[in-house]
């Protein structure tokens, strides 16, 4: 699943390639991945991008209304001064960016088809360049959700997301106020879209792996110095995957974010800090990794969904 760093790198792509041009097509092949009706996702052909933001792991095209929208001359349009494309890529989403995008007729589908590890097409947005992108997802469970909004507030996901954990208001006694909330899982904390906006799965065993924390450590247990050292390594694991994945296009983001990983998808692989083999608890739908030396004092532990350190 894309996270803060592959969003954000992503949103400065799209605001690079996109900004200025106008959208002269967009094309829904899987109708169940399109969240909204009003506006209609054709409202936003013959709209100009504004630019891109991001929302947690959100991304949100800004389209204007270009002089002469919505009079009498396009009477059918809505008048709004701003739309927004707002997206979630999901576990299996992904953006695929093409300079001359196909102009072959898309034809919709009620229900979610193909499976596995093929990507298929959700939504495809076409400018007046010739360039676009294909919004695409893999896999049986179809979770990629496109809404088209006049604010993106009107998504209740993003009008709901906590802190954005590279923001100046993000202090270490911004954190630890989170921990003190509830009494709780650090790792479910980082985890928490309400709490914290933009880490997953992935960056926070990272994050978890250099603040050398359990992640099955309850909130309430730690001290100030380990609230401290938990804020310290959120900076330091998503400022470096960002500076990582700046620039880079959207085809290579994937491979540069499991390049970067030190423990997170390395099971049984040395952990670069101390040479332990890296571990890993599974759930139902996904796991975690970890170094036991690093983490948690060289104890291992148990497999199951309410792990305990094995005694």
């Amino acid at each position: 699943m894309p996270e803060l760093p592959e969003v954000e790198a992503l949103v400065r792509f799209l605001d690079d390639r996109t900004t200025g041009r106008t959208v002269v097509a967009t094309d829904v092949a899987q109708i169940s991945a399109l969240k909204t009706f009003d506006p209609p996702v054709t409202a936003l052909v013959g709209r100009v991008v504004a630019g891109a933001r991001r929302h947690g792991k959100w991304l949100d095209l800004v389209l204007a209304r270009p002089p002469g929208f919505g009079t009498v001359a396009a009477p059918h349009r809505p008048d709004d001064a701003e739309l927004h494309l707002v997206f979630h890529l999901a576990r299996a989403g992904w953006l695929r960016w093409s300079e001359k995008a196909p102009t072959t007729p898309v034809k919709p589908k009620l229900g979610g088809s193909g499976g596995g590890r093929i990507a298929v097409l959700a939504l495809r947005v076409r400018f007046d360049d010739g360039s676009g992108f294909d919004l695409t997802e893999a896999g049986t469970r179809k979770r990629l959700a496109v809404h088209v909004v006049r604010d993106p507030s009107e998504v209740r996901a993003i009008e709901t997301l906590g802190i954005e954990p590279l923001d100046p208001g993000f202090t270490a006694e911004a954190l630890g106020g989170l921990m003190a909330a509830r009494n709780q899982q650090v790792k479910g904390l980082l985890r928490d879209q309400s709490s914290i906006a933009g880490i997953g799965n992935a960056y926070s065993d990272e994050i978890l792996h250099a603040a050398r924390t359990s992640p099955f450590k309850l909130t309430r247990s730690f001290t100030p110095d380990e609230v401290a050292r938990v804020h310290a390594a959120v900076g330091e694991v998503l400022g470096e995957a960002v500076a990582a994945s700046s620039g880079r296009p959207a085809a290579e983001l994937k491979d540069a974010k499991r390049s970067g990983m030190r423990v997170h998808g390395r099971t049984g692989q040395p952990c670069p800090v101390c040479g332990d083999t890296v571990r890993e608890v599974s759930f139902a739908d996904r796991s975690l990794q970890y170094c036991a030396t690093c983490q948690t004092g060289g104890q291992v532990l148990a497999d199951r969904r309410l792990s305990r350190l094995l005694k």
